[in-house]
């Protein structure tokens, strides 16, 4: 004990501080992780296939390896590369990472700037390979893209920033399509803050449809949008690839006319009883100007309790469902604001700081690889109590775990916190992650 710098408190004496506490680490449950992506085969699969365009001959911290870096730092909410600096002899990042110190600041901004179109391809087939290998586990029987866009603020002249009136701020505008059961997501495109949201999501979703089709034929595919992505050129997409769809219109005068029937029987209905909930649902076939051939929609029509307007809802549909379910089924993308929420906010996708829109095209594809890293392992391996919860939970009660770390001439021992009350879900988590049976290359 360092007694020289053990120091009293004046408000109790008989409490003694000192920094003479050995290696601490206040994120132990990083170990868990770190055996999830041993067992897919994540390392490896990053090593073999990521590699930047890089002048230098030698680097001391090479590209693989700094991707893993950036993962870990943002699973353990370590979201700025500032914070590479503060944990450069961080116990637990420099062995998961087989690393005397870990990469600095400048170090990781570099990495970033040499990030280009290559690389934007190397991140996408990573994700499209670990996917494989997380259906090997566990295949869904169906997929069900949901897809949307969201507002990436921007500060500054950053390329490709632009004022979004939807949002009514300035920002990115990105496409983002993820699987409405399970929380994946499937593709993320970083895209101009001026661009509508419909703009160039034909050709977003036909190369992700090429993948499913070509990676697991057999899959029947589904898709929801909202009316901003009420396109002809999707639609077209969609059909060609097989791809059943509902995507909301937006009402007009000629929709409103072709529901008129069910809306007279609504008022029927309601005549008598202005006061509570009533809908009418029904179908028709349509075609719009910009349309190359008529389409069926489905619409309901409801009276909310406590108020005497019609409300309309109209889905362009190839779904062959009764218009009720057909409007259930659509009104289920209602959770793709939750995974965008935690995307946003648990794995800070805004992390868009470069002045270069590809360097930003880059990060916001690291980041999507963490999140999905993480949906797997919460998914698969994660202890049966905590599946539903969210990532900042999660991180409270399993990964930001103290522990200190006891070294011999052949070990390291991480020594777990003794009060963790969350011992149960450690052990549990850890013993299905080796219980997992993926196909690995």
């Amino acid at each position: 004990m360092d007694i020289l710098n053990t120091i009293s408190l004046e408000s109790n004496s008989q409490i003694k501080i000192n920094f003479d506490g050995g290696d601490l680490s206040s994120d132990a449950g990083l170990l868990l992780f770190k055996e999830f992506l041993f067992k897919i085969g994540a390392v490896k699969l990053v090593n073999r296939m990521f590699k930047t365009n890089d002048t230098a001959w030698f680097r001391i911290h090479k590209d693989d390896t700094n991707l893993m870096q950036v993962i870990y730092q943002i699973i353990s909410s370590y979201f700025e590369d500032d914070c590479a600096d503060e944990l450069t002899n961080e116990p637990v990042m420099t062995v998961i990472l087989e690393k005397d110190a870990l990469a600095s600041q400048p170090t990781l901004s570099r990495f970033f700037n040499r990030m280009d179109g290559d690389t934007l391809s190397q991140l996408n087939q990573i994700i499209r390979e670990l996917r494989k290998v997380i259906y090997s586990i566990k295949k869904p029987e169906f997929m069900l893209f949901d897809i949307d866009s969201t507002l990436l603020d921007t500060y500054g002249n950053q390329e490709g920033e632009g004022f979004n009136y939807h949002y009514q701020a300035h920002g990115y505008h990105p496409l983002l399509c993820y699987d409405g059961l399970t929380g994946d997501l499937l593709k993320a495109q970083l895209r101009d803050g001026t661009m509508y949201c419909s703009k160039e999501a034909d050709i977003f979703m036909k190369s992700l449809l090429d993948e499913f089709l070509c990676d697991f034929p057999d899959m029947p595919l589904f898709l929801r949008g909202d009316s901003g992505f009420a396109s002809p050129d999707l639609y077209e997409v969609l059909e060609d690839k097989n791809c059943k769809y509902a995507i909301r219109l937006k009402e007009n005068a000629k929709l409103r006319e072709l529901a008129e029937e069910e809306n007279q029987a609504l008022y029927r209905a309601t005549k008598f009883n202005q006061v509570d909930y009533a809908v009418e649902y029904g179908a028709f076939l349509y075609q719009a100007g910009s349309w190359n051939h008529p389409r069926r929609v489905v619409f309901k029509i409801e009276k909310p309790y406590g108020q005497m307007v019609h409300l309309y809802t109209f889905i362009v549909t190839t779904l062959e469902m009764e218009p009720y379910q057909v409007i259930q089924f659509y009104c289920g993308r209602g959770k793709m604001e939750n995974f965008i929420k935690e995307c946003k906010s648990g794995f800070d996708f805004a992390s868009v700081s470069s002045s270069s829109k590809l360097v930003n095209a880059n990060r916001l594809l690291v980041h999507a690889l963490a999140y999905n890293l993480f949906n797997w392992f919460r998914r698969l391996a994660l202890a049966a109590s905590m599946r539903k919860q969210r990532i900042d939970t999660i991180r409270l009660k399993l990964l930001k775990i103290a522990a200190r770390v006891v070294k011999s001439a052949r070990y390291k021992y991480f020594k777990l916190c003794s009060s963790c009350p969350y011992k149960k879900e450690f052990y549990e988590t850890l013993e299905n992650i080796r219980n997992l049976q993926p196909q690995l290359e």
